[in-house]
């Protein structure tokens, strides 16, 4: 095991189960006969899809706006 791996983040439980019940106002017996990808298209739909990632132009863009400075001695 590689031990600068970065940890990986739980699964949001607790915000997911919030969503479901609070604002879809899903039974518990509708939310675990879900399937990931119906849960995710009923957040989809009521928070919109999930940012990309840029393109490698607009990235190169920004770069070239914002340059990184340069760290003086």
């Amino acid at each position: 095991m590689n031990a600068a791996a970065p940890r990986a983040r739980p699964f949001p439980w607790s915000e997911v189960m919030g969503f479901a019940f609070g604002v879809l106002r899903l039974s518990p017996d509708a939310f675990w006969s879900m399937t990931p990808r119906e849960l995710n298209c009923a957040l989809e739909a009521v928070c919109g899809s999930a940012v990309g990632v840029p393109a490698r132009s607009d990235l190169d863009q920004l770069m070239e706006r914002f340059p990184d400075r340069q760290i003086r001695d």
